[in-house]
């Protein structure tokens, strides 16, 4: 061979498999040449030497949903801000999803149930319509937990107006509050905290549904595993 060609190409010569099964097989990023591993199909090839996982299997490769630890002053629906977040490097080191990380996960990520600019905390990047589905179809009725760090004097029956239909709020210390509610809508929280004498210094979403961050560090994320519901 004397010509580059492509590494779906070189695979099925190499491996007796079909085109579609060679693609599958790299995106899956079971190849590797000359000992790196590669997921593009169109990669061009000479003479380097190319090899499969043991595992290899030529599955497509399943879509990935990704809790991000969202910083506050990070808009999450800028491309920009969503693409320097979301890395290979940045993937949490206590993952314990099982799940191998593909640069075809990165792509195409919706935020769901978006978390504003000034907020900070669980954030759901999703491929998968049935995620996608879920949260819009029943984001109303799943409960999010949220802790609020506020200054200020609370009014005498303050937390009695916070602790309205459908809304949990106590204190979790002298100036942390936590709320308990049904997806709010942006601005509400502080707006009823300044309701009642407080001022918001922070926000941080914590749990959605049965799925909490549970110690994930700012600008950072983890799969959610396949066997996990919100």
């Amino acid at each position: 061979m004397t010509e580059p060609q492509r590494l779906s190409k070189r695979l099925t010569q190499l491996f007796e498999c079909s085109r579609r099964e060679a693609e599958l097989l790299i995106e899956g990023g079971w190849v590797m040449v000359d000992g790196e591993v590669v997921e593009e199909p169109q990669f061009k090839v000479l003479k380097q030497t190319i090899t499969l996982h043991p595992d290899a299997v030529a599955e497509p490769v399943e879509p990935a949903t990704l809790l991000l630890h969202k910083p506050a002053g990070v808009d999450i629906g800028d491309p920009q801000s969503l693409l320097q977040l979301v890395t290979l490097q940045t993937r949490a080191s206590d993952d314990d999803s099982r799940i191998r990380p593909l640069k075809k996960h990165f792509s195409r990520l919706k935020p769901l149930l978006p978390l504003e600019s000034d907020a900070c905390g669980l954030q759901v990047l999703t491929q998968d319509y049935r995620v996608e589905r879920k949260l819009l179809e029943e984001g109303n009725r799943i409960e999010q937990e949220w802790i609020v760090e506020v200054s200020g004097t609370l009014a005498p029956d303050g937390l009695q107006q916070l602790n309205q239909p459908g809304v949990k709020a106590s204190w979790q210390n002298e100036t942390r509050l936590r709320f308990a509610l049904k997806n709010p809508a942006p601005g509400q929280i502080r707006q009823w905290c300044e309701g009642v004498g407080l001022s918001v210094i922070s926000q941080k979403r914590i749990r959605i549904g049965r799925i909490a961050m549970a110690g994930l560090p700012a600008g950072q994320w983890r799969y959610l595993p396949a066997y996990k519901r919100f």
